[in-house]
């Protein structure tokens, strides 16, 4: 190529670079708020948006966990009858949202659309909602224990309990689990006295109701959030002092 013939499309195409950003920044322009009103509107809107996909991300979990421990509470259901049927509306809310899609996609010109909803249900609600919860109630990953004997007890802390802090851990992976089971001697040990009526003992059902979490160094808002979390999930929650700060989480 010739030079002069180069000079002469390098300057078109930065004559069109420019004419494109400019272009862009008239539009950008016409779009943006012109008045507080309309960045309020715009807030407004934007924080909607985010509380809606916040919504839609939490309520398989929430269904899941606040779904168990209603019905294990309410309806004298025994603990794996009530996961069970929690799980199966948890399935339920996955397929609606594949539901969702594949309307989506039909109104888009996507053949096939209604068909992607018993093989979505079958091969990714069923298989998501089973290989959760069995993961829930059988691992713990070290960084969330404080220690090896707390971790070692995981399996004997309450099935609900579990699917709670598994569920609360997967949104915020500091937590961690200060205690979990006692013994009567664990009190001497730590300065204390017996507490013969707390649930950190192995109940009567052969689980353990309650667990601590550590609150130092987390901040309040984190704090506050956990604790919230919990109570809306049906359990208990106080912040006390033993042999430090901590939050106590217990299932009745």
């Amino acid at each position: 190529m010739d030079a002069p013939v180069a000079v002469r499309l390098a300057k078109l195409k930065r004559e069109a670079e420019k004419e494109w950003r400019k272009k862009w920044r008239q539009k950008l322009g016409k779009a943006a708020p012109s008045s507080a009103a309309e960045w309020r509107a715009l807030g407004g809107a934007a924080i909607g948006a985010v509380l809606k996909i916040i919504l839609i991300i939490a309520l398989p979990f929430a269904v899941l966990v606040r779904g168990s421990v209603f019905f294990y509470e309410n309806g004298g259901t025994p603990v794996w009858l009530a996961v069970l049927t929690a799980a199966i509306l948890t399935g339920g809310v996955v397929t609606a949202y594949a539901v969702w899609l594949a309307r989506k996609l039909m109104r888009r010109g996507v053949r096939g659309g209604r068909a992607l909803v018993l093989p979505v249900a079958k091969w990714v609600a069923l298989p998501l909602v089973v290989f959760y919860c069995g993961d829930s109630l059988l691992y713990l990953a070290s960084v969330n224990a404080k220690s090896e004997p707390v971790r070692a007890y995981y399996r004997s802390v309450h099935p609900l309990l579990r699917l709670a802090l598994s569920t609360a851990i997967l949104a915020d992976r500091d937590i961690l689990i200060t205690d979990t089971g006692r013994l009567p001697e664990d009190y001497s040990r730590m300065g204390l006295p017996v507490n013969n009526r707390t649930r950190h003992y192995m109940q009567a059902d052969g689980w353990i109701h309650a667990v601590d979490l550590r609150t130092t160094g987390r901040g309040v808002i984190k704090n506050r959030s956990l604790q919230l979390y919990f109570w809306l999930m049906g359990f208990e929650t106080r912040r006390h002092v033993g042999t430090a700060d901590h939050l106590h989480v217990e299932l009745n």
